[in-house]
């Protein structure tokens, strides 16, 4: 889904056009629900968009008479953010409408951007990736500046120091070889070289504090992009917990609720020489810091599902099963 301030934007371009727009006919073409359609509404109220209700069998909403959009003044984290939420609305399976929308609005801010700002943001999006990760519902934006900076040393090839805080609070300063910038289940990613150590790595953009562009260059490697290193990161990284499971389904069925991003699959009988479609026994393995989502996440896939490792998830998922049968019970 695209976030929040492109539906807004789509919403003044469709008020700006003239008439009145009913609510049912702004929700279908932002696609989101009448409530939220007056939710936005409020927020135009709120920037001084005189946005008037009509009452009535033909009601909605327009614009006031004469009401003309002044010129848009955005800031570097403003521009970034708007342009960056345009760009993962593309990526979520929009209808023909809303891409239209997504597309038109994403053209007009630039338009109107100054040209620095325009410039280091096209090199920004030259420099995205994304993995291919369901449900992602929208991406925090990182700190500007460093997002811009490493953006650009990625372009150009050129190392940049970073201040980075690790998951364990440790503070480190490194030199980096960034390959690319990963957009990853909601959060961004850098992945390159770590300099001192030779050996590649991967950050997250939040967590680093400042970056600033050193001399000199490098050349990237040949193999994978951006985007699969990120997640060979992730499936070697040593998590509190290892997880392995045995899931009767198909590869598409348990991909919905595991991608690729977050589990390993293999087929529990490799002799068996299936159909891919067919649904069968497949192992899955997985680490993870917590267990506390697992549980949801195996009832939403109501498929056959043994716990081989830890005994702590089968704990965990026998007190959901209970919680959801006292709940029933009481119903």
């Amino acid at each position: 889904m695209p976030r929040p301030t492109a539906r807004v934007l789509t919403l003044l371009e469709l008020l700006q056009s003239g008439g009145t727009r009913t609510v049912a006919e702004l929700a279908d073409r932002l696609g989101v629900e009448g409530r939220t359609v007056r939710r936005y509404v409020d927020q135009l109220l709120d920037l001084g968009v005189p946005v008037e209700s009509v009452r009535g069998r033909y009601g909605g909403y327009r614009l006031a008479p004469g009401y003309r959009l002044p010129p848009l003044m955005l800031s570097d984290d403003e521009a970034l953010a708007v342009l960056l939420g345009l760009v993962a609305g593309r990526r979520a399976g929009l209808t023909t409408a809303q891409q239209t929308a997504n597309e038109t609005a994403s053209a007009k801010i630039r338009r109107v951007l100054p040209k620095h700002i325009a410039r280091r943001l096209d090199t920004l999006l030259e420099s995205l990736a994304f993995t291919e990760q369901p449900g992602d519902s929208g991406l925090d934006t990182p700190d500007s500046g460093v997002l811009l900076t490493i953006a650009d040393a990625v372009r150009h090839r050129r190392p940049v120091s970073i201040r980075y805080t690790d998951r364990d609070g440790r503070r480190s300063e490194r030199t980096l070889h960034a390959y690319g910038i990963v957009a990853h289940s909601g959060r961004w990613y850098v992945t390159g070289e770590d300099a001192r150590i030779g050996e590649d790595r991967t950050f997250r953009l939040d967590r680093i504090a400042d970056a600033r562009t050193l001399p000199g260059s490098f050349e990237a490697p040949e193999g994978p992009g951006p985007a699969q290193r990120v997640l060979s990161a992730f499936a070697t990284a040593a998590y509190r917990h290892e997880v392995t499971l045995r899931i009767h389904g198909t590869v598409e069925q348990i991909r919905a609720h595991l991608p690729a991003g977050v589990a390993s699959l293999e087929e529990h009988d490799p002799a068996a020489g299936q159909d891919p479609a067919t649904e069968r026994w497949m192992r899955v393995e997985l680490r993870a810091e917590r267990l506390d989502w697992l549980p949801p996440v195996l009832a939403s896939l109501d498929r056959p599902f043994v716990i081989e490792r830890p005994d702590e998830l089968r704990d965990l998922v026998t007190a959901l099963a209970d919680r959801l049968a006292s709940s029933a019970r009481r119903a």
